[in-house]
């Protein structure tokens, strides 16, 4: 008998998204309710975005929350290595058989012809997608421009009519126009994988038996698909899961929810809560009980428990069944708790010396350090009254400090030091001119320790939130301001 094994598959370029720590939970549960293996396998060909750090916290979020894998970079395992970056050759191997074999070529087309192609058939009303230019090019003739060094991608072929039918554990069979798929680019210019090959060609050499993914990726299951066929193996059973929604019905997003798994651990959520809240979405224990351990979710797991209605992400939800865990400790556990949150010597020692030199007495700390204790603030409006700034150019001052901020990968005071002082700089402002506007998002207050210090101390999801929370109280940025202060954000060093 197959031994059932399924992987999460996560890119390092940003903060641990709740919606990984979704997937992850439902293909563990899937895995262990069936005695098999989960697999922790990391997608970092994005060589410009990916980074060593965001790896790190994807680690440290999964297991904060509880979920271990039996596979992966930094545990090992029989089928590594576990990063995509580093199965550069096994990739080429792949791609080269595919090309031989004549179900993909190189494709030379720069980048202004695919713009000037897609537009074209944009105007007239079609679905955009490649043309098959390079597609019929003699094999000699192609490598000879690749001997020659010639810039290049290498581009699957795909039927062009007739429907692929997807068999998908959740809506049965799903059928998807071939009309609608594009040729999708196997290996990139730079010689590193799409998602598409790497993904196939991992999830076949891994041994995965069962893909869980979110439902955005049933649009592209085709070319999965085809690739399986092309190299002649048995496809995994695919199971597109639902995805995570706002309370308006929208995608998940930052901009109205926070995702990062981090902020819910800074804010002072229960890990067991968490998961136990994530397991909710769009799944039901038999006996529709809300409070679950995650054993309990394992023990009585059945994929056709799923609903497909997009599960709510509800931070109302998520904090009352916090508070039903909270109250289920004994007095001694809930101190325990609280002092692992925050009153920890690690967390203590970085505050301490910012706070020793402005206190006179202990009672003292409180007013003036009491932010760090906090998720939300509650701001006056009349902190961000500025005297050379009007409303507008102080929404825009910390809506770029804050788009800066969220591009910052590697948190340290100096590298925070420097987002400020390059909107500073471009808005014609000293840093002087700037910083009372972070003072009062961030402490609450005009004057407090040093700011820069506390941002670093507090980390980039609290110090976000908070200035995402301080211009929403502001007004927020319209439409066209957001699309005006964009190209002034590209335009910053």
């Amino acid at each position: 008998m197959t031994t059932v094994r399924t992987r999460i598959a996560p890119s390092p370029t940003g903060d641990p998204h709740v919606g990984t720590a979704y997937i992850a939970l439902f293909n563990l549960c899937f895995a262990r309710q069936h005695g098999g293996q989960f697999i922790l396998r990391i997608e970092d060909t994005d060589q410009l975005r990916s980074t060593r750090e965001s790896e790190q916290q994807i680690y440290d979020a999964l297991r904060w929350l509880g979920i271990e894998w039996d596979e992966g970079p930094d545990v090992g395992g029989p089928h590594g290595p576990y990063r995509q970056s580093e199965r550069g050759e096994i990739y080429k191997k792949y791609s080269d058989e595919l090309v031989d074999k004549g179900h993909a070529f190189a494709c030379f087309c720069s980048a202004e012809r695919l713009d000037q192609v897609r537009a074209e058939q944009m105007a007239n009303k079609e679905t955009p997608r490649y043309d098959g230019h390079c597609m019929h090019l003699e094999p000699a003739e192609a490598q000879r421009r690749i001997a020659a060094g010639e810039s290049h991608v290498i581009r699957m072929k795909v039927p062009s009519e007739g429907v692929c039918q997807v068999n998908d554990m959740l809506r049965g069979t799903v059928e998807i126009g071939w009309d609608r798929m594009d040729m999708q680019v196997l290996m990139k210019a730079d010689g590193l994988p799409t998602y598409f090959l790497a993904n196939v060609v991992d999830d076949h050499l891994m041994g995965i038996t069962h893909v869980l993914r979110g439902e955005e990726w049933l649009p592209s299951a085709p070319k999965l698909i085809k690739l399986y066929e092309y190299f002649g193996w048995e496809q995994p059973q695919l199971c597109y899961m639902p995805l995570l929604r706002n309370p308006d019905k929208s995608k998940l997003s930052k901009r109205k929810n926070p995702t990062s798994v981090t902020f819910y651990e800074r804010m002072g959520f229960l890990p067991q809560a968490m998961l136990n809240y994530l397991g909710r979405m769009g799944w039901s224990m038999p006996d529709e009980r809300e409070k679950f351990t995650l054993d309990e979710m394992i023990e009585h797991f059945d994929i056709n428990r799923v609903s497909l209605g997009g599960p709510i992400f509800d931070l109302e939800k998520l904090s009352w069944l916090n508070g039903q865990w909270l109250r289920e400790l004994s007095v001694d556990q809930f101190a325990a708790e609280v002092r692992k949150w925050a009153f920890n010597p690690e967390y203590m020692m970085q505050i301490a010396p910012h706070v020793q030199q402005r206190v006179e007495t202990f009672s003292q700390i409180t007013p003036l350090a009491g932010f760090f204790f906090s998720g939300a603030l509650p701001l006056d409006p009349a902190l961000f009254a500025h005297k050379k700034l009007d409303n507008t150019q102080v929404r825009q001052v910390m809506q770029l400090i804050l788009w800066k901020l969220e591009a910052l990968r590697q948190w340290e005071k100096e590298r925070i030091t420097a987002c400020i002082t390059q909107v500073a700089g471009q808005l014609g402002l000293k840093l002087r001119d700037v910083m009372p506007l972070m003072f009062a998002a961030i402490t609450g207050q005009a004057s407090s320790v040093s700011v820069l210090d506390a941002m670093e101390i507090l980390g980039p999801d609290l110090t976000r939130f908070r200035l995402r929370n301080a211009l929403e109280l502001l007004g927020g940025a319209s439409k066209k301001e957001v699309k005006e202060w964009e190209k002034l954000l590209a335009t910053i060093a």
